[in-house]
């Protein structure tokens, strides 16, 4: 009713409420197939798509990945309240030639893991997971305690500085991590990530609800 006219009833309500909004919808479904095998309504179809814009996988697009990364983190340190640090020409050359299938937010995911594991203030491409034939990264890129040494570096830090109550900050954010990885690895299939990380499915929903990764 909103999209038709501009006003809709609360519930439980009889007077009808104005309103004056714009809705952005997005999805990575063909609507026009959708609504001629009859799954999605037309007349939502047409309500919706008044300006249609296409939004090309990142793959297509890697002028952006330079942009993206810097962005993710920036964000990735301000959350661990760490210094951002940066990327290598030759780590942006590595980046922007991946093939991505877990679209931008696998990138996100990289990023929140290269801020947590890479040691050095600058990632090279040393740091990064090297990409199989696939588009998947295999392990072998990282050695066997950067990521110590990391949150060892982290912790120092934040002891120093007199915070108290680390496990309590840091814990949820170590398995931010662990999720967005298993995530990215199984790209997406949530029941196939539990089983990684020796969860059940109902663990596994419940921490994306309470770490916002939902």
């Amino acid at each position: 009713r909103v999209l038709a006219d501009g006003s809709f009833y609360r519930v439980g309500g009889h007077q009808p409420l104005r309103v004056d909004v714009r809705i952005i919808a997005a999805t990575h479904q063909d609507l026009e197939a959708r609504v001629a095998e009859g799954s999605f309504r037309e007349d939502l179809y047409h309500r919706l798509n008044v300006i249609a814009m296409a939004l090309p996988p990142l793959r297509d697009r890697p002028g952006d990945v330079p942009a993206l990364a810097r962005q993710f983190l920036d964000v990735a340190a301000h959350q661990l309240e760490v210094e951002p640090k940066a990327l290598s020409s030759a780590a942006l050359d590595n980046l922007m030639q991946r093939q991505w299938p877990g679209n931008v937010r696998e990138l996100e995911n990289l990023c929140q893991r290269l801020t947590v594991m890479a040691p050095g203030r600058v990632i090279d491409v040393a740091d990064l997971l090297p990409e199989a034939p696939s588009g998947k990264p295999l392990e072998k890129g990282l050695t066997a305690n950067n990521w110590q040494l990391a949150l060892a570096q982290v912790v120092t830090r934040k002891i120093t500085d007199g915070q108290q109550h680390l496990l309590e900050e840091l814990g949820p954010q170590f398995e931010r991590v662990l999720l967005s990885t298993a995530l990215t690895m199984t790209q997406g299939r949530k029941q196939r990530a539990a089983q990684l990380l020796g969860w059940g499915r109902n663990t596994l929903t419940r921490k994306l609800k309470l770490l916002n990764l939902d």
